[in-house]
C-alpha cells in the first residue's frame, strides 16, 4: 500500500471521520465503519486532505483539463485539491455547480470555470452514484466530456444488483473511478495493529457479506 494511503487512513481516524461501531447505511445495512466527510471541518484538515486526493489523481493517471466538485461536498474538495496540485506544479481550473439556478447576476448553475475538454469530478464517495449521473449529464450539457470521477473511500459493496456503486458508474459511463483508498486498504491497515483486531473482525465479515 503506498505511503499516501497509509498516511490518509491514519488522518481519516484520529480526524473522526473514519469511525467504528454500528452504523445503519442507506440500504439498510448495519455497517461496522461510517465515512463522515463532512467533519474535514478546518484548514488544516482541508488542506492535507486535498493533498492526499491530488496524489491519488496523479498516480491515478486520468487525464483531464477541469476539476468539478458537485454540490456540496464537491465544493470545497475541489478547490482544495487545486490549490494542492498547484503546490505540485500543476495549476488546473476547477469549478462547482449551485442546486439552484441564479436568475441574476452571471446566472446559470455553474460556478468558477468554464466546462470545456475533459472534465474531473471529485467528491467523498459514490452510494447511489446519483450526484455522479447530475454531474456527467451538466458536464455533457456544456459540450465537455466527463473523464473520470475519483472519490476519498471505495467501500467496495454491492448496490441493488451483484456489482458496486463504482463499478456500475465504471460500465455505464465508460470512465475510469479512483479512490484514495479502499475497503481492502482499510482491511490491510487495520492488519497492522493487534490492537484494532475487533474492528478488522467486524470490517472483515462485512466485506464478506456485502463485498465484491
Amino acid at each position: 500500500m503506498s505511503d499516501y494511503k497509509t498516511g490518509f487512513l491514519k488522518f481519516a481516524i484520529d480526524s473522526q471521520v473514519l469511525c467504528f461501531g454500528e452504523f445503519k447505511t442507506k440500504a439498510g445495512r448495519l455497517s461496522p465503519y461510517f465515512f463522515n466527510a463532512g467533519l474535514f471541518n478546518d484548514g488544516d484538515k482541508l488542506r492535507k486532505l486535498g493533498e492526499f486526493y491530488a496524489k491519488a489523481i496523479v498516480e491515478s493517471g486520468i487525464a483531464f483539463d477541469v476539476l468539478f466538485g458537485p454540490a456540496y461536498k464537491g465544493i470545497p474538495l475541489a478547490a482544495s485539491i487545486a490549490i494542492a496540485l498547484s503546490a505540485m506544479g500543476r495549476n488546473v481550473p476547477f469549478a462547482f455547480n449551485r442546486k439552484e439556478a441564479k436568475d441574476h447576476g452571471e446566472g446559470g448553475t455553474v460556478v468558477g470555470a468554464e466546462l470545456k475538454g475533459r472534465v474531473l469530478i471529485v467528491d467523498d464517495v459514490i452510494s447511489a452514484g446519483t450526484s455522479v449521473r447530475e454531474s456527467v449529464d451538466l458536464i455533457r450539457a456544456h459540450g465537455a466530456i466527463p473523464a473520470g470521477v475519483v472519490i476519498a473511500l471505495d467501500r467496495m459493496e454491492r448496490g441493488q444488483g451483484e456489482k458496486s456503486a463504482v463499478q456500475e458508474v465504471r460500465e455505464h459511463y465508460g470512465m475510469p473511478v479512483a479512490a484514495v483508498v479502499t475497503l481492502d486498504d482499510l482491511i490491510a491497515y487495520l492488519k497492522t495493529d493487534p490492537s484494532w483486531e475487533e474492528r478488522l473482525n467486524a470490517v472483515s465479515k462485512y466485506r464478506r457479506q456485502y463485498g465484491v
